[in-house]
């Protein structure tokens, strides 16, 4: 493949690029578009920290040839930011103790938004599972997982502890 122009809509906004054949996503992202949120960990699709979503389904960014994603809807954490649908999650974050140093948290707060979009009322199993693809090596699963359910348990009118 040569380079060619792909368009995006990138958190609402519509980019349109020239591209070379192995050009990442999470290149144009972080590099061209300056979506700090989109973290450069493994840059191999092991540590989940570069998760986005693409078209309404969780992807890494790193491994994602910006050319076959031409045309698509792709959302960062600074998008789920602007929408404020994360702000619940964010703040079960902070009451649960589920972030530390910050590195893999934008990773997992889209991996669980997009798990949310697809099931409102997970269970523990289905929480884990939908961080399967994301390192954390600071604070452990635990305190992640409860802040989710603390959010489901939110959006359900039940008590989050």
């Amino acid at each position: 493949m040569a380079s060619r122009i792909v368009s995006l809509k990138v958190n609402g906004q519509n980019e349109e690029f020239i591209v070379g054949a192995l050009t990442s996503l999470q290149d144009i992202l972080r590099d061209t578009l300056n979506y700090t949120s989109v973290k450069e960990g493994c840059r191999q699709g092991g540590c989940g920290s570069c998760s986005v979503i693409i078209d309404g389904e969780l992807r890494l960014s790193c491994l994602t040839p910006v050319q076959e994603v031409d045309g698509s809807e792709v959302t960062t954490l600074e998008g789920l930011n602007q929408s404020n649908s994360i702000a619940a999650l964010q703040q079960q974050f902070i009451d649960k103790y589920a972030a530390q140093c910050g590195f893999c948290t934008p990773g997992m707060m889209v991996a669980i938004q997009a798990l949310l979009d697809r099931n409102p009322n997970p269970s523990r199993d289905e929480i884990t599972e939908g961080l399967a693809g994301n390192i954390c090596r600071c604070t452990g699963y635990l305190p992640i997982i409860k802040a989710v359910e603390g959010v489901v348990a939110e959006m359900s009118g039940a008590s989050g502890d």
